[in-house]
């Protein structure tokens, strides 16, 4: 039936389709719970083995079972890494959604499906492969309940014959997977072997899509970024982890317990050199982090914006009381608890000015896991070169998916604890005012508890204090010590990463962006030049405060596109409040959030719309 189907197909074909070679987007739809996420990832990592750059999106439900999930497999061999839009390849094996992922798709496409689903009655423009998948796993699990989870590597097995996977790579990246389960690795490989025999007797070639395999990924690692920022916090020197479980933040934690037992244990006396704690809720873990900054250790959370929002006002005394700390915030779409599964930059402004008063707090967006490791050292260094809370802002796509990556630089710069007097600082002094602001940078200096000297003891106050550290409700001394606190900030701008700049030679339009839009905006400049001949200037914003770099590159262009993967332009805002008035005009929207990682043909067609309403 199958042979006699895509034989029909090709008869009705007029020109033989172009082949489309090592630039597709592979879409698997699954049910949650269904074990397809092993299925999935052997196939990423087999073609990440063929040398062929790839990326991997997962769009999953927030339930624990039975509602519909969708994995992306993107390849390109152009190294594009984005999120894309078009479907090439959908794999369905979800009947609730089967027909809407049909019709979703672009002519052309292919489909593998069970073949009970019937679904090549919905069109006639795509290619269609039905696969038998219960008659074929029967034979290969025994086990009827063992069968859900297995029967996902059977399309592993014809995706692999029908595009080009070679299967020693399957089986390798099966091998990976399950490392020292032999038993589930080898049922797994039958599995994906009866796929592939199948496909090979019962489905000729009939789609134009291809991959063959290239040498672009030699050295290269996968990983997301979760798991990057915890090895970065373990090379920072983090000594303290309090924590309360969160979507999509949790696997920071939960991977840095696993680095931190196997690294960080004393080789003599067996015992950690660290704590990590799972408090009872977001307000207790900051307060712990508060509590050991203070004490001088490194210490950190990670929660995403519920977390962020409970937060308020411990994070309001780490400000005022200029307490090191450092905050991972892994955005997700709100308000309220919004949908945890889905990717969003939706905190940036409120974590800006998070807390009451007047408060405002150095951010940093990595937009790569090369640069959640090294942001994770940063933040360390300048919560204690700073004495202030430091917030990392990803979010769930660069937390949770994965992505490929050169491996990490060893960190070789020392750590920094800033302004710290030891005992010889303090005989030489003879004493020392805590918020006094000696250096004229805004930033005092501190003593560390337990410091062997009678002129190390201050008073951490949350409430209004001098410089010497005593309470106080003098009008002047509140407003000289915020005014110090400004200036402090002002120093931020100069030690806070500075943006990456690509200037286009009319310098007529530009674009900011920051985080993970950054690779859907290089790829969205690409098309720009190639499709519309428009050559646009890009900086990409890796840290708030701004510094002076970003002003200049505003004022040098007459229009300026801010992308946002929130819907009220929060970092345009920002921006907005940072500029002089006759810049201010120059800025205009992108603005993405429906949840769905940002694709470059949003940002594409955006563009271009605006400047033909010119």
């Amino acid at each position: 039936m199958a042979t006699t189907h895509v034989a029909a197909q090709e008869a009705e074909a007029s020109v033989e389709p172009q082949q489309v070679v090592n630039d597709l987007s592979i879409q698997v739809a699954t049910v949650n719970g269904s074990g397809s996420q092993t299925a999935n990832m052997v196939l990423l990592r087999a073609i990440f083995q063929m040398g062929i750059p790839v990326s991997g999106k997962n769009l999953f439900p927030s339930n624990i079972a039975g509602l519909p999930t969708w994995f992306t497999i993107r390849a390109s061999k152009q190294g594009y890494i984005a999120r894309r839009k078009e479907v090439d390849f959908l794999v369905a094996m979800n009947p609730e959604t089967a027909d809407e992922d049909v019709r979703d798709i672009r002519p052309g496409s292919a489909v593998v499906y069970d073949e009970r689903l019937n679904l090549n009655r919905l069109r006639k423009d795509l290619v269609f492969y039905p696969v038998p998948f219960d008659q074929l796993v029967a034979p290969v699990c025994p086990d009827a309940k063992l069968r859900k989870l297995v029967r996902n590597m059977i399309y592993d097995g014809v995706v692999a014959k029908l595009l080009g996977v070679e299967m020693e790579e399957i089986h390798k990246a099966l091998q990976k997977q399950f490392r020292k389960k032999a038993k589930a690795a080898e049922l797994n490989w039958n599995a994906a072997k009866a796929g592939y025999e199948f496909a090979e007797k019962k489905l000729p070639k009939a789609d134009r899509f291809y991959l063959t395999r290239m040498d672009a990924t030699r050295g290269k690692i996968i990983i997301d970024g979760n798991a990057a920022a915890a090895l970065g916090a373990m090379f920072a020197g983090v000594t303290v982890v309090t924590w309360y479980p969160i979507t999509p933040s949790s696997s920071l934690c939960e991977t840095l317990i696993e680095y931190m037992k196997r690294y960080r244990i004393d080789p003599e006396t067996k015992k950690a050199t660290f704590a990590i704690v799972q408090a009872e809720d977001e307000l207790a873990a900051i307060g712990m982090v508060l509590g050991a900054g203070w004490a001088g250790a490194r210490a950190m959370t990670s929660t995403s914006g519920p977390g962020i929002s409970l937060m308020s006002e411990f994070v309001g005394l780490g400000y005022y009381a200029e307490i090191p700390g450092v905050i991972f915030d892994i955005q997700r779409v709100g308000p309220s608890t919004g949908l945890p599964t889905r990717t969003s930059q939706g905190d940036v402004l409120s974590t800006a000015f998070l807390s009451h008063g007047d408060t405002r707090h150095p951010m940093l967006f990595p937009a790569s896991v090369e640069e959640c490791f090294s942001m994770a050292i940063a933040a360390f260094d300048l919560a204690e070169e700073l004495q202030t809370p430091v917030f990392v802002m990803s979010d769930l796509d660069l937390g949770m998916n994965n992505w490929m990556a050169d491996p990490f630089a060893y960190p070789e710069k020392p750590i920094a604890r800033g302004k710290v007097l030891s005992k010889e600082d303090l005989e030489r002094l003879g004493a020392f005012e805590r918020y006094r602001d000696v250096d004229g940078d805004g930033v005092g200096y501190r003593t560390l508890p337990g410091t062997d000297h009678p002129a190390a003891g201050y008073f951490t106050r949350g409430s209004g204090h001098n410089a010497k550290a005593i309470y106080s409700e003098r009008p002047h001394d509140y407003t000289d010590n915020m005014d110090r606190l400004a200036r402090k900030f002002e120093t931020a701008r100069l030690r806070v990463p500075a943006p990456d700049i690509r200037e286009a030679a009319g310098r007529e339009v530009g674009i900011i962006a920051y985080g993970t839009s950054h690779w859907a905006v290089v790829e969205a400049l690409d098309q720009l030049r190639q499709e519309h001949e428009l050559d646009i200037s890009y900086c990409r914003l890796r840290a708030f405060p701004f510094n002076e770099v970003v002003r200049d590159f505003v004022r040098r262009h007459r229009r300026v596109y801010v992308v946002d993967q929130n819907r009220d332009a929060q970092m345009c805002q920002l921006l907005r409040l940072d500029m002089d008035a006759q810049d201010v005009k120059k800025l205009r929207s992108i603005l993405h959030y429906n949840g769905l990682p940002l694709d470059a043909r949003s940002v594409t067609d955006s563009i271009v719309a605006q400047e033909e309403e010119r």
